[in-house]
């Protein structure tokens, strides 16, 4: 594990004490009260908030926390650089998504979709688990970074879901994996920055994952229930079906965590789910596989064995990025259907149309994200927490893990972010390491539910951008109940683990 210690004391003797560190911590918190508060309250859009939020950071780095000490300008360019290039990777991924959904629409394949899903069951609710809880887990599981809700928000539109709705779906089903989402990429990272054992850690992870997955499933029931303004549509979830999903889910999960590590736990989970649910006896609808299913699943299976080859093969990291594999699998998959590849033309340019708004929201976004870590201010976070706390750690780790996620993006980014910190917390109270990160971990993928970043891009997929306070609104009530179960969870299980 690297040494932190000495770092974390060197940071807080700065301060002269530990009122000073929690007053730090609370000029760090105003940027994020501020960016949520116009979002939750005020409805602005992300674009809105993130520039508001970005505004006010500025002010405290440079009055508060000595940003750019060595050079204003220089600094600034720094991270406006750093946040074009993380919006430019986000909208790589987003532009193929987007243009697959068109392509895919424009020649018959939604629709033949539509008629496939009718033939494994009649009922919308059993269709919208198929979509939002097996398909999003499977994108999870083999891409992640935000390539799930981009790819099934717009199925579920297109089966006649509420686009609202589709969105809130799609990232309530992708976030039970992401713990072990692309690939394992999360813990990896985690393993990487805390020198623990895969092993090690893939066991806690995934039985921790349980609590918050099953929330998670209780929120997409809840919200697949709502009555829209399709009354003809009726999405309802029946609770066995539900259950047998979770299940079908979880346990193969915990299993391949378990035996054979985190790179394929969620991918496979997902894959050996959707076979047991789709194959259970229940009504359905007539006939079997619709003549040519084939054909329409393509790009989506060239997509799967695209990021399987990416990961075995030592192929350049720009052919790696899931926006390049997006792009592959939609010309593969456009040659595979037969299709001239001018046909992909007018995809292509409508999704880059619809992207040119959402732009603006993520660069204000990852700035923010970003100027906050160069400044200091996420340390100042941490510093705050970890003063304040104390004890009742295992309650806070989870809700680390999330706030991690919410400032970058990314559940992989708040475990390089904070694993160290939790792994160094938890061995100075003398509590488990392990069980710790796994809090850490689950956390950063439950953040995924509101991290700015997802909404941008969800909303952008199925035409709400400048709604993501709405968005917010609906995802964050699951959020909050699936932290608060996680970190009671730890707790109980660390106090467990300290009885004589």
């Amino acid at each position: 594990m690297p040494a932190r210690s000495s770092a974390r004391a060197a940071r807080c003797t700065r301060w002269a004490g530990p009122e000073v560190v929690t007053g730090q911590a609370l000029l760090a918190a105003l940027p994020l009260a501020a960016t949520l508060g116009l979002m939750l309250l005020a409805g602005g859009s992300a674009a809105r908030a993130g520039g508001v939020g970005l505004a006010l950071a500025l002010l405290l780095a440079f009055g508060a926390f000595g940003f750019g000490a060595d050079g204003a300008l220089p600094a600034l360019l720094g991270v406006g650089a750093e946040a074009l290039l993380h919006t430019a990777a986000i909208l790589w991924i987003l532009w193929p998504a987007l243009a697959l959904h068109e392509h895919q629409q424009a020649g018959g394949g939604i629709a033949m979709l539509h008629r496939q899903l009718g033939r494994i069951s009649p009922r919308p609710g059993i269709q919208v688990l198929l979509l939002g809880w097996f398909l999003a887990l499977f994108l999870e599981g083999a891409a992640g970074f935000g390539t799930p809700a981009a790819i099934v928000a717009p199925l579920l539109l297109a089966l006649g879901v509420p686009a609202v709705q589709a969105v809130v779906v799609a990232l309530l089903g992708h976030a039970a994996g992401v713990v072990f989402g692309a690939l394992g990429t999360p813990l990896v990272a985690q393993a990487a920055v805390t020198g623990l054992a895969l092993d090690d850690l893939a066991g806690p992870t995934a039985l921790l994952n349980a609590g918050a997955a099953t929330v998670l499933m209780l929120a997409l029931c809840r919200v697949a229930a709502e009555r829209s303004g399709t009354p003809a549509l009726e999405t309802r979830v029946p609770a066995g079906a539900a259950l047998l999903a979770l299940l079908a889910f979880l346990l193969p999960q915990a299993g391949i965590a378990l035996a054979l590590g985190p790179e394929l736990a969620t991918l496979a989970a997902a894959g050996l789910g959707l076979a047991a649910f789709a194959a259970w006896p229940r009504e359905r609808g007539s006939g079997g596989p619709e003549p040519g299913l084939g054909r329409l699943l393509a790009p989506y299976l060239v997509l799967v064995g695209l990021v399987l080859l990416a990961q075995g093969l030592p192929v350049p990291e720009a052919l790696q990025h899931p926006g390049s594999l997006l792009l592959l699998a939609l010309l593969a998959g456009c040659r595979l259907q037969g299709r001239p590849l001018a046909s992909l033309r007018p995809a292509l340019a409508a999704s880059a149309r619809r992207l040119l708004p959402v732009a603006v929201a993520l660069f204000a976004m990852l700035a923010l994200s970003r100027l906050m870590l160069h400044a200091g201010m996420v340390e100042a976070l941490q510093d705050g927490l970890v003063a304040t706390v104390g004890g009742a750690w295992p309650w806070v780790a989870p809700a680390l893990g999330a706030l991690g996620s919410f400032v970058t993006g990314s559940a992989t980014a708040s475990n390089l972010l904070f694993g160290a910190l939790q792994a160094e917390t938890a061995a100075e109270l003398g509590l488990p390491v392990a069980w710790l990160l796994a809090g850490q971990g689950v956390g950063a993928a439950i953040g995924n539910l509101v991290c700015p970043h997802n909404l941008v891009a969800a909303a952008a997929a199925v035409g709400l951008a400048g709604r993501e306070s709405e968005l917010l609104r609906r995802t964050l009530p699951a959020c909050l109940a699936a932290l608060l179960l996680t970190g009671a969870t730890l707790a109980a299980l660390v106090g467990f683990a300290a009885t004589p």
